[in-house]
């Protein structure tokens, strides 16, 4: 252990009866548990932690918790665990825990990279892209040396050993914040029986509870502890109560979507983390009303040296005092504009520091403040500031100057010896949730700060975060706030009374803001910091607005100010107002910089949640998808959903299987999953009127039990889907679409009903997932069916071409279609999903004397190319209309409008030399083609010139039952060049000739042509 120790014997919530050793830096170190890493450091002497990100100054323990920008540090040496960037603040330390300083090296005491200190002359802000962006080549030089000298921690490089968990919820009441105004709230609405998620990113609950003296506030003659427990405990009782502490509320979204982080099991290390649960956790919540409770951020002030090791926020040295019973510093000197930071020098002189003074910006500082120092023996230092500090890898002393009326310091220089140096320049409300909700926000001028203005969505904040400080004030604003959102969410609620408050701390007052302090140096040589983790001083700032940068965007990027891990929690407010003062405007006017999700970084692990390796991405799988993995199938994705491609038996290749499944769907009898085709449930007065505007063909005369094939086009008279339509009603119908466009289709179909069309009275709704379909090919399936199916004839003769009938199989209800995609006769099945698997079995055993065979998307491609089917998205691009496709037959040219229509009239659309489809087959029918090759007019390709391309291979097939090669293409004017030799491009060798033919490759072969 090293370092003075500066632990009190007694404090503070964490557990003294047992010791807690780790490392830190290759020493090592004890704390208790409750420690965070942060107070641990502190409790044994150690300020400096870090070195800055551009400069590699010497950086410290600034905070107490997330706000902290540059106590960051890299935890484990695990390559599979190892954390970067991590806030010492934050982490809680276990018994093995190391960490180590990054963005140093060889040390964190002797760091070489400081060399950039040394010539800070020469690195400016912009100096990247007034260096390295020069002539022609010149960045390509000195990329990799800055990439090497870029970032801070070092990511992971081994594969993650751990769990994470993404879940989804909804709440009546979610409240960010377990500070008082928080709990109240919760409390609150708890009480009034709203589901209820209270969110707390600290190990604990209280927030600025755990903060103040224990021993002189009162909260119903409670210390503030025990008021915090007994509420806890209360919650705990509510059932429809859910508290998450150590879990951050990172992103607020769109209609009261928050993103939250939990960190389950980080505090304990690795052996010791239950195998039940995750390492982190996600959670989606939906919630119908929030409260945001988030508190305030303690702004600090800027004045020249200001970054060295040992000058603290003064709310971060109260809150080590109070809630981890760590003295920081054993002679203070307190550096303020406001009477808070009063409270601190006379709470670390309770504990047992000497407090060297107070240096307070103000003239007209409140006489029961003076009156309390002067009781107290602090010196008083009012209408002065720091002009300077003195330290290494931790701060000695610091200057202190009068302030003189002009607004530039004067008289004598004040010496001052201190080991702690805690500063404070307000309190300001943490709006950072609140505008990511697009909430308004408002200046307040007495703050010199923004605060919550008019909300977006149904949210209200409440406590400090609403610029309410007082104790009193956000107890109470915290009930109203729960009382509210219970209400809005649909219940009798009323806000708790609150307990009475007692001695409790004085508020910050009007803190007088200043955006630089001067020093009475020359400007040249001052170092006022504004952003400490980037390294962004008041020079850099000046400088982007001289060079044009002044929109606060702008100057953002140019200085990356606020642009660290931090995202500038601390650092933002003083660079606004230090812009503003620069400008000469007000602080309203120049706006503040976007606050974007999230709030602090997230892992990537945690929000993958349990989608990783082979659940990267989510996958939809039909009723039948454990019959298909039983029996050999082989899975692909399409769209979200995973379909069998093929079956392979154990003696045979895939080409081997495609060919007999395809065989068995053209001579006898063979099945598909089709489950995952997209299904929308049409109904309503105008579902016809509806039908004939989003298809291309007519459907006023479509009767019930009849089905018709569908083409649907964009405004741009491109195809984008297709599928089968059937009237089950003259107002209900049942839309099929591809797997792959479902959504894509709804979407847009909703579109124009809710922004085009509202006077249609049409209701859709998906149905996708409600149907498990069975669809049987080939000249024996009609028998299937037969066997299978009570109440129809499926002869046939008797059952006619698409249409539909509705059935029985042993009681249970199905709907049969005669619909095929194959060009053989054809069934499907259709039946609630729940008896999905229980169809697919009947179907197999009804079918074994037939010698059924199942067959996957691949046979089923080849079988469709075989008949000249399109697929939408293989043989169309987004750029094809129903003519080049060969499709005129399905445009009405007799019925009203439909979407896209008047796109099929261009000049462009219509022209005869546009791509279209046709069939090619090869000279030698054991070649195949390659999907995607060019199309071109040559057997020779010239190396000098570029070959026109014609158009391209869209579906190219080993066809077994035309025995020889087939493909479809998309060639420019293609029609006219039936019979025509052309040849198809390959990686190597001479292009592959081939014959122009129609698409239907069945009916060529009738006719003798292939």
């Amino acid at each position: 252990m090293t370092g003075q120790p500066n632990r009190r014997a007694s404090g503070g919530l964490i557990d003294r009866s047992r010791v807690v050793r780790f490392r830190f830096d290759g020493r090592d170190f004890t704390g208790h548990p409750g420690d965070t890493l942060a107070s641990a450091l502190l409790a044994n002497g150690e300020h400096m932690v870090a070195r800055g990100f551009k400069y590699h100054r010497p950086r410290g323990i600034f905070g107490a918790g997330s706000e902290d920008p540059t106590a960051l540090v890299q935890i484990g040496r695990d390559a599979a665990r190892t954390d970067p960037n991590t806030r010492v603040t934050e982490q809680e330390i276990y018994d093995g825990l190391e960490a180590m300083a990054q963005n140093v090296w060889p040390s964190l005491t002797f760091d070489v990279g400081a060399v950039n200190d040394w010539a800070s002359a020469f690195l400016p802000a912009g100096f990247y892209y007034k260096t390295f962006m020069g002539p022609l080549g010149s960045w390509m030089a000195f990329e990799p040396f800055i990439r090497r000298a870029a970032g801070m921690g070092k990511a992971p490089s081994a594969p993650d050993p751990d769990r994470y968990e993404a879940i989804n919820r909804h709440c009546d009441v979610l409240v960010v914040g377990g500070g008082p105004a928080g709990l109240m709230a919760a409390l609150t609405a708890g009480r009034a029986g709203a589901r209820v998620i209270l969110a707390e990113e600290t190990a604990a609950l209280g927030g600025r509870l755990l903060s103040v003296d224990p021993g002189t506030v009162r909260l119903g003659g409670a210390a503030p502890p025990e008021w915090v427990e007994s509420v806890v405990a209360e919650l705990g009782r509510l059932d429809s109560v859910t508290v998450l502490t150590r879990t951050a509320a990172f992103g607020y979204y769109a209609q009261n979507f928050v993103g939250l982080w939990e960190r389950v099991t980080d505090h304990l290390a690795a052996n010791a983390r239950p195998g039940n649960l995750p390492r982190q956790r996600v959670w989606r919540v939906r919630a119908k009303e929030v409260v945001l409770a988030t508190g305030a951020v303690e702004r600090p002030l800027v004045f020249h040296e200001n970054d060295r090791p040992g000058i603290m926020l003064a709310g971060a040295a109260r809150t080590f005092v109070h809630r981890y019973g760590v003295l920081p510093g054993k002679r203070v000197l307190v550096f303020a504009n406001n009477d808070s930071a009063w409270e601190t020098a006379f709470d670390l002189q309770a504990a047992g520091a000497r407090v060297a003074g107070i240096v307070d910006l103000r003239r007209d500082v409140d006489a029961a403040l003076l009156s309390a120092a002067a009781g107290r023996g602090i010196a008083i230092h009012p209408g002065a500031a720091i002009v300077g500090t003195a330290g290494s890898h931790r701060v000695s002393g610091a200057t202190v100057r009068r302030l003189g009326n002009s607004g530039d310091v004067e008289g004598p220089v004040t010496a001052i010896e201190c080991d702690l140096l805690a500063v404070s320049g307000g309190w300001i409300p943490n709006i950072a949730l609140f505008s990511q909700s697009r909430g308004k926000l408002a200046y307040d001028e007495a703050l010199s700060a923004f605060k919550p203005g008019q909300s977006w969505q149904r949210e209200r904040s409440a406590g400090a975060a609403a610029a309410t400080f007082d104790l009193d004030g956000c107890l109470r604003e915290g009930a109203r706030a729960g009382a509210d959102a219970a209400a809005k969410a649909g219940l009798s609620a009323k806000a708790v009374k609150p307990p009475k408050v007692a001695g409790a701390e004085r508020p910050q007052g009007t803190p007088k803001v200043i955006p630089e302090i001067p020093s009475g140096r020359p400007k040249h040589k001052v170092r006022a910091w504004i952003d400490l983790q980037d390294d962004v001083t008041t020079k850099d700032l000046r400088l982007a607005l001289h060079e044009g940068y002044d929109s606060i965007e702008h100057a953002k990027r140019y200085t990356t100010t606020g642009m660290g891990t931090d995202q500038g929690k601390v650092a933002n407010m003083n660079a606004f107002a230090l812009v503003a003062d620069t400008l000469q405007k007000p602080i309203w006017q120049v706006g503040t910089t976007t606050y974007r999700q999230p709030w602090k970084p997230v892992t990537f692990a945690a929000l993958a949640g349990q989608h990783v390796g082979d659940h990267f991405h989510p996958r939809r799988t039909t009723p039948m998808h454990a019959w298909h993995k039983a029996n050999g199938a082989v899975f692909e994705p399409v769209g979200d959903w995973l379909r069998a491609r093929a079956y392979m038996k154990p003696v045979e290749t895939f080409d081997d299987a495609v060919r007999r499944e395809s065989l068995a769907a053209r001579e006898g009898v063979a099945v598909l999953d089709a489950s995952t085709l997209g299904k929308i449930d049409i109904r309503g007065r105008d579902a016809r009127t509806f039908l004939n505007r989003v298809y291309t063909n007519a459907w006023s005369k479509l009767a019930p039990g009849k089905a018709r094939y569908g083409l649907m086009l964009g405004e741009d008279g491109m195809v984008m889907d297709d599928g089968v339509t059937a009237c089950i009603a003259d107002d209900h119908f049942h839309m099929t679409t591809t797997t792959g466009g479902a959504a894509r289709v709804l979407a847009h179909l909703e579109d124009y009903i809710q922004t085009e069309w509202t006077d249609l009275e049409v209701y859709l709704t998906t149905v996708t997932e409600e149907w498990a379909v069975a669809s049987l090919s080939g000249p024996d399936s009609w028998r299937v069916v037969a066997d299978l199916c009570e109440g129809i004839d499926p002869d046939p003769e008797r059952f006619a071409f698409m249409s539909h009938a509705d059935a029985t199989i042993d009681g249970v209800p199905v709907r049969v279609f005669r619909i095929s995609f194959t060009g053989a006769l054809a069934y499907e099945i259709n039946i609630a999903a729940d008896y999905g698997a229980w169809l697919w079995d009947k179907v197999m055993e009804a079918g074994a004397k037939y010698a059924i065979a199942p067959y996957g998307t691949e046979a089923m491609h080849l079988l469709r190319a075989e008949k000249g089917f399109i697929i939408v998205g293989q043989e169309t691009d987004g750029t094809a209309t129903p003519k080049d496709l060969g499709m005129d037959w399905i445009v009405s040219t007799t019925k009203g409008d439909f979407i896209g229509k008047r796109s099929l009239s261009r000049a462009d659309t219509a022209r005869p030399d546009r791509k279209q489809l046709v069939g090619l087959v090869t000279e030698d029918p054991a070649i195949m083609l390659a999907e995607g090759a060019h199309v071109i007019a040559t057997g020779t390709e010239p190396a000098t010139k570029p070959v026109p391309m014609l158009g391209h291979v869209t579906s190219s097939y080993m066809s077994p039952t035309l025995n020889r090669s087939i493909a479809l293409a998309m060639v420019k004017s293609g029609r006219d060049r039936m019979g025509d030799r052309l040849w198809v491009s390959r990686p190597s060798g001479p292009p592959i000739p081939v014959t122009v033919t129609g698409t239907d490759f069945l009916k060529l072969r009738e006719d003798g042509d292939v």
